[in-house]
This record gives C-alpha cells, structure tokens and sequence, in this order.
C-alpha cells in the first residue's frame, strides 16, 4: 500500500482521525500580491494547461508556477520537492512519490522538516484525492516526529491547478476548509500557503 492507494474513508478508520469539514479555515488570510512574474506565466499557461488538459501539464505549467512563487515570496528561505519519493513507514502504507513538498528549512537537498504536502488531483477531481493527500499529511507528521522536528500544524493541499482545497491536521484533529478556491483568486491562494511560514516571512521582511 501506498499513499496513492488510500481513500479518506481508511485514513479516518486506520489511523483514528476526527474529520471537520464545515470550517472557513483561512477567513483572516490576507491575500499576498503576486509578482509580475507569477501573473505573466499564469495569463500564458492557463488556457494552455485547460487546452492540453493533462495532470503533467497543470503540474508543470500551474502548480509549480505557483509554489514556486511562494518560495520567491519568502526569498527562497523555503525548500521545494516536487515528484520525491518519501518513505516513512511502509507498514502502515506511508510512503511513495509525494507531488510536492514544502519545508520551512533553506536545505533543497534533502527533506526536513514538511509543513505542507500537494497533491495533484486525478481526473479533475478534488474529492478524490482527500485520502492521498490525509495520507502525505500524516507521512509528514510522523516524519517529523521520527526526526524530532516540533511542527505542530501539517498542511495539504489538493489542487488541479485551477482548483484548490487545502487542508490542516493537528495530531489526530484533520481540518477540510470548506471553501475551494480558483487560480483567479491566486493572491488569496498565495496568501494560504505562506500562513505556515509566517516566521519566516517575518524574518524576510526584516
């Protein structure tokens, strides 16, 4: 098993989770203005990720875009993998390719320290990969509690590129907003994946 074979369904039975899905989780976000460069590629690639219409090419030509933003936002203090294989426990399924990983830790070589995991959803379909995700999400939490890494919140995220759920798991408490935003709400989407980052944020501005 792996985490691309879990449905939400086994993530809440196996691993004992308390599933709330009726919050607006990211109300108080402030949207973050995107750069030149992050509107520029999106006005181009959109239109060419919908025509082609693939899972690579909403990867490459949306999400990366996008997450790749957010580590320029952060002065690139922030590490991403995209396409990493992260075994945690295959007992218990954890392990994998994972989409995407970000980590609050400026060391691209190796992975420490995951805060959000990103998950490409099949078919269009964001309701599909809730039980992928959850299971990145909890890679990532026992990940860090293998390594002794104190990161309270895990984030996730499930998206097509243009459609985006982001989800929050604090130890066995897993959070669905209930809110799904579009690529042409980019600024507040922007503004989501940097909340888990804040600190360093803080530290960029300075």
């Amino acid at each position: 098993m792996a985490y691309s074979d879990f449905m939400l369904a086994t993530m809440k039975e196996k691993f004992t989770l308390i599933i709330d899905g009726k919050r607006n989780l990211f109300k108080e976000v402030v949207p973050v203005k995107a750069s030149v460069t992050l509107t520029t590629l999106l006005h181009e690639y959109i239109q060419l990720a919908t025509a082609i219409n693939t899972e690579k090419a909403r990867s490459e030509l949306l999400i990366m875009q996008v997450l790749a933003e957010a580590r320029r936002q952060l002065s690139c203090q922030i590490a991403l993998f995209s396409g990493t294989d992260f075994d945690v426990d295959h007992k218990r399924g954890l392990n994998g390719i994972c989409n995407f990983i970000l980590c609050d830790s400026e060391e691209q070589f190796y992975i420490k320290a995951p805060v959000v995991t990103v998950v490409v959803a099949k078919n269009e379909d964001i309701k599909s990969g809730l039980g992928q995700c959850i299971a990145t999400m909890v890679g990532a939490q026992v990940f860090n509690q293998n390594t002794q890494q104190e990161v309270n919140e895990i984030y996730g995220v499930i998206t097509t590129g243009t459609n985006w759920r982001f989800l929050i798991l604090e130890n066995h408490q897993l959070y669905i907003d209930i809110v799904e935003y579009y690529i042409n709400d980019i600024e507040k989407i922007l503004g989501i994946l940097l909340k888990p980052f804040q600190s360093t944020l803080l530290y960029t501005n300075q």
